[in-house]
């Protein structure tokens, strides 16, 4: 099994989503809906690429199919579970052994080195299987010879590597990826989606949230979000 692949696909429907709303309170008192979606689903192996202006609900909408933001109101299956009718230390497990996360602004832990901030993706205390995959994709990700420094040390387009490096330890079925070329260089940010479309091609799951056009030739399937209300398919 290659170095980003993901576990072996026995159901083809890996998200499904129906009346799906999110809202926040204002300070005025009324209520804001950022998210309002009848019904959406997603099959294991595509990559989708997520699209809008900023504050048309991508990054809600991000959190909420992960397992990060409970919504409003609506139904997120993830293969098949009723992800918020998990307890909320049954969705953290699922998170953490199914689902990766790759953030615009990395979320390192800066006082960790390299090694250690990929190993916090593991469930539980790493062992030395954990470890070595750990070693591996750092080498993979051209961090090997950095593994001993800090996110500090390291250039951003490096860092986001790391956080790439980090999403795929434990062979998520999926990754959902917030901007994550958004801070990069055009050089850096193809390097990134290019990884991310080869845990794809290994058969993973991807949702990128873009505002450019890096991951237009490794989608399969463009959706965009406007007021919260995906208007394209």
């Amino acid at each position: 099994m290659k170095l980003g692949q993901a576990p072996p696909i026995l159901d083809p429907l890996l998200l499904n989503i129906e009346n799906l709303r999110k809202s926040f309170g204002t300070p005025g008192g009324s209520v804001l809906t950022v998210v309002d979606i009848p019904a959406f689903s997603l099959d294991s192996g595509q990559q989708t690429a997520l699209c809008g202006t900023s504050g048309s609900g991508k990054t809600t909408l991000l959190l909420t199919l992960g397992g990060m933001q409970r919504p409003s109101a609506g139904l997120v299956q993830f293969s098949g579970r009723d992800l918020y009718g998990l307890s909320p230390a049954d969705r953290a497990g699922l998170r953490s052994a199914e689902i990766g996360f790759v953030f615009q602004m990395f979320h390192l832990v800066p006082y960790l080195d390299l090694m250690g901030n990929v190993l916090l993706a593991s469930p539980g205390k790493p062992g030395p299987a954990v470890r070595q995959r750990a070693g591996e994709l750092l080498d993979k990700l051209g961090l090997a010879e950095r593994v001993s420094h800090r996110p500090g040390e390291l250039s951003t387009g490096e860092r986001q590597r790391l956080a790439v490096a980090r999403a795929l330890l434990n062979r998520p079925k999926l990754i959902l990826a917030d901007e994550p070329t958004g801070n990069l260089d055009p050089e850096n940010a193809a390097e990134v989606v290019r990884h991310l479309a080869e845990f794809h091609q290994a058969g993973g799951t991807v949702v990128l949230v873009t505002h450019g056009t890096a991951a237009d030739t490794h989608a399969d399937r463009f959706l965009r979000l406007r007021q919260g209300r995906l208007v394209a398919d």
